[in-house]
């Protein structure tokens, strides 16, 4: 906010008439100057603070024989320990970021197959960089590939935090070899929320293994030296910095001219909910921004009447991405003549031709819909169904309801009794009577209707009583039943 500064106050030969004497002026300043700061407090108490989650990066390296092969500048091996220690050493002063390391196949030779080896080399702390290089550098590959029990006992590696990312970084230069299933192991991590998706860096891998890693996570073929520190470079911009995303919401025309509806983003692998953001234009009229994680891929649900979802939403770290959903939209309004009988009345919304119930709206509130046709039936006695119901873009449906009459049924003593609607000889039932009271009032369309009732004390049919009576729209009136 920028400080206000009077450098001289000029006044009026007449100043000291009433209403300009100076005392009065600093007076109604010093008043605006507190209503200012008053609003400007109020509103950043209703601004959500920012917070930075820490962010935990456990590295999972090969160490086993394999990694002896030679490969560009020297071995696998000699090339990912001095990219790793760079890529560490870079890191050390991130801030709300804590590092760890477990290492596989480097303490029992091959042979035999210890499917066991595999440790937390260095746990995750504050300012643990150089234990971690020096661990990297001191690392001599011996044995086997044990990725999934790796990948299972990382569940482990992170302490209890409530609000953390955290992030596996796999490096491997060979396909799983103790008979597990790497690829249920990281599920199972993912959904019970203990890591988002992991990253798998592929050291000199045969391409026809892609397959089995894409299951694990995100995964990134290192074909040779340079493209493994670029590959490093790009997964650790994903797994540190958000990304901003608009979510243009499409009309019948593909204009982005849908707003004001929530949208909830879930992991698309897990079913993890991460967001809720009512979708929103900024003061120039477009989908405000959005600050997304990139590491997650989302499935994004648009709250809509019925609601749209899209799938695998992968956000491209370092871009604005823009995401583009069709959701055409107009309302529906229901009227009904000023009546006080009618003032709670509501109705089920379906699509046509589905039975499942998308709305219970109330008459005389508009309500948005995807365009398309539907059928509503209003809770009225009796029951008045309008088929079909046409929604179209940027449009509201009016409907016009009948005015109700309002029908007080009384008796002498409690009894049974139904309403019937005469439809040629026969009678449509529509409605049962309370039997355990004299007297009951029902808000009733207008029509001609049958009422046939008898009193709990008799003990013939013939005392059945059949009355045939009219409602007339806005009006009252009393049936005697018997």
């Amino acid at each position: 906010m920028n400080a206000f500064r009077v450098e001289k106050l000029f006044l009026p030969d007449n100043s000291r008439t009433k209403g300009f004497e100076p005392e009065i002026m600093i007076k109604r300043l010093a008043t605006v100057f507190v209503l200012i700061a008053v609003a400007v407090t109020v509103y950043s108490q209703h601004k959500k603070p920012e917070t930075v989650p820490l962010t935990r990066i456990l590295f999972v390296l090969d160490g086993s024989q394999s990694m002896l092969s030679s490969w560009e500048s020297g071995t696998k091996m000699q090339v990912a320990q001095k990219l790793l220690v760079d890529l560490v050493d870079s890191l050390q002063k991130v801030p709300h970021l804590e590092m760890a390391l477990r290492v596989y196949g480097h303490q029992k030779p091959v042979p035999p197959q210890d499917c066991n080896d595999t440790k937390l080399e260095v746990p995750f702390s504050k300012r643990n960089g150089n234990d971690i290089k020096n661990k990297i550098n001191r690392i001599r590959p011996k044995g086997t590939t044990p990725i999934a029990h790796s990948l299972e006992l990382s569940a482990g590696d992170f302490p209890k935090c409530a609000d953390c990312r955290n992030i596996i970084i796999l490096i491997t230069d060979g396909i799983e070899s103790c008979d597990g299933d790497p690829c249920a192991v990281s599920l199972r991590l993912q959904q019970s929320g203990i890591v988002l998706k992991p990253f798998v860096i592929g050291v000199g891998i045969d391409k026809d293994f892609k397959e089995a890693f894409e299951c694990i996570g995100r995964y990134y073929d290192a074909a040779d030296e340079n493209r493994f520190k670029e590959i490093l470079d790009v997964v650790i911009n994903q797994a540190l910095n958000t990304t901003t995303a608009q979510v243009n919401l499409l009309d019948q025309f593909n204009r982005p001219w849908e707003t004001n509806v929530n949208m909830t983003f879930y992991d698309s692998y897990t079913g993890k909910l991460y967001h809720n953001f009512i979708h929103t234009m900024n003061h120039k009229g477009v989908p405000d921004t959005l600050r997304l994680d990139p590491v997650p891929v989302y499935k994004i649900q648009v709250h809509t009447i019925p609601p749209v979802s899209i799938d695998s939403v992968q956000i491209i770290p370092g871009e604005h991405n823009t995401i583009s959903i069709k959701t055409p939209q107009g309302s529906l309004l229901v009227k009904s003549k000023k009546s006080p009988y009618f003032s709670n009345l509501q109705f089920l919304v379906r699509q046509q031709g589905n039975h499942q119930i998308l709305n219970l709206q109330s008459v005389d509130v508009s309500t948005k819909y995807l365009i398309g046709t539907y059928e509503i039936e209003l809770l009225t006695i009796p029951r008045l169904i309008i088929n079909p119901v046409e929604i179209a873009q940027s449009k509201t449906t009016t409907i016009q309801i009948p005015q109700a009459g309002l029908v007080t049924f009384t008796c002498s003593a409690p009894g049974y009794g139904d309403l019937y609607k005469e439809d040629g000889d026969a009678l449509v039932w529509i409605h049962s009577l309370n039997s355990d009271v004299t007297q009951q009032t029902l808000v009733m369309l207008p029509g001609s209707y049958r009422v046939i009732s008898r009193s709990k004390n008799a003990k013939e049919s013939a005392f059945t009583s059949s009355i045939l009576f009219q409602v007339v729209p806005g009006e009252a009136q009393k049936v005697n039943l018997f």
